[in-house]
């Protein structure tokens, strides 16, 4: 019998296959011959969808971003924040290899694109000011990555025999399992609560 028929190459199944490498190599496995070899294929077949490693990356991106839900029918707006926030954190906690791929590269995929938009609207139909919409997501986007990652980090150990560990080191020692969720939590809700702090500040302000 011969081979099974080859199942033609798209651009999401590129993407697709490209973020499952990250996944499972690491972001330094990323290179379109690693890729085409994954499909199957040889590396020009690639090009006939995707035009350079920086639209795979984009592409990345884009499968990410679809994951981070923004419900905007929620409300009130603190509810909608609190839920994407929890959206955000399990997609990339899901693929925490693809980081330092799109750490520091300017944000052009679609679906990325529309998920600003979508928090942006969310904000303003809260009363935000214009000047305060960026910061306020940037805020959230440094807090999430960051509990992300703390996720997927090794568990607790020191590699220092008990007489040498300086005392007082009990709670990081003996953490409760879910401390990193329970870190989460509390870091979300302040983060929310400091927000809506300073937008009763700005309201007060444009009151008078």
């Amino acid at each position: 019998m011969g081979k099974p028929p080859r199942s033609p190459l798209t651009r999401e199944g590129i993407l697709r296959a490209a973020l499952a490498l990250v996944d499972e190599e690491g972001a330094a496995a990323l290179s379109t011959p690693r890729l085409a070899a994954r499909l199957g294929v040889k590396g020009p077949s690639l090009y006939n969808h995707v035009s350079s490693r920086d639209e795979i990356i984009d592409g990345i991106r884009e499968l990410i971003a679809a994951e981070m839900d923004l419900d905007a029918s929620i409300h009130p707006w603190t509810a909608a924040v609190d839920s994407w926030a929890r959206a955000y954190r399990a997609a990339i906690a899901a693929h925490p290899h693809a980081i330092p791929l799109l750490a520091g590269r300017p944000v052009r995929s679609a679906s990325a694109l529309r998920g600003y938009a979508a928090a942006f609207d969310v904000l303003r139909a809260a009363g935000w000011p214009e000047d305060h919409l960026m910061p306020f997501v940037q805020s959230f986007e440094y807090f999430l990555a960051g509990s992300a990652l703390a996720l997927v980090d090794a568990p607790i150990a020191l590699p220092l025999p008990d007489d040498e560990l300086p005392p007082g080191l009990d709670p990081f020692l003996n953490a409760p399992p879910d401390y990193r969720d329970i870190a989460f939590d509390a870091g979300l809700a302040a983060l929310i609560r400091g927000f809506q702090a300073t937008l009763d500040t700005l309201r007060t302000a444009t009151d008078r």
